[in-house]
């Protein structure tokens, strides 16, 4: 008996750890480091050595006007990569598909996966 082949959706592949290890960006061992942080503490962490690169200051950056776009963005990136659709990923963030894929385009999310797929 022929049974037809699933299709299986081009977002069930992604993972933004894998893409961040092809680049060499890390490693196992940062992801057990990192998995041992808060949230909050690797943002801060993430300021703190952004800090560090111009001389310890960031005054004059916009940082708290940033974060809702930076947060957002981060949710995009991992959301694509834990779900098996965009349904199922606009569903997991509460938006409707017409929303979703605007912020995906807003952000560039696609580009971002498209070397992975």
């Amino acid at each position: 008996m022929w049974v037809p082949k699933k299709r299986q959706s081009k977002y069930k592949r992604l993972s933004l750890s894998k893409i961040l290890k092809k680049k060499n960006k890390i490693d196992k061992e940062f992801e057990v480091i990192l998995n041992s942080l808060s949230l909050e503490e690797v943002i801060g962490l993430k300021l703190e050595l952004a800090s560090k690169t111009i001389g310890g200051k960031l005054y004059g950056l916009p940082i708290i006007q940033a974060l809702p776009r930076i947060t957002q963005e981060a949710a995009l990136l991992y959301t694509i990569s834990a779900a098996s659709t965009k349904m199922e990923a606009a569903r997991f963030l509460g938006l409707s598909k017409p929303n979703f894929n605007k912020l995906l385009k807003k952000y560039n999310i696609t580009d971002y996966f498209k070397d992975s797929t």
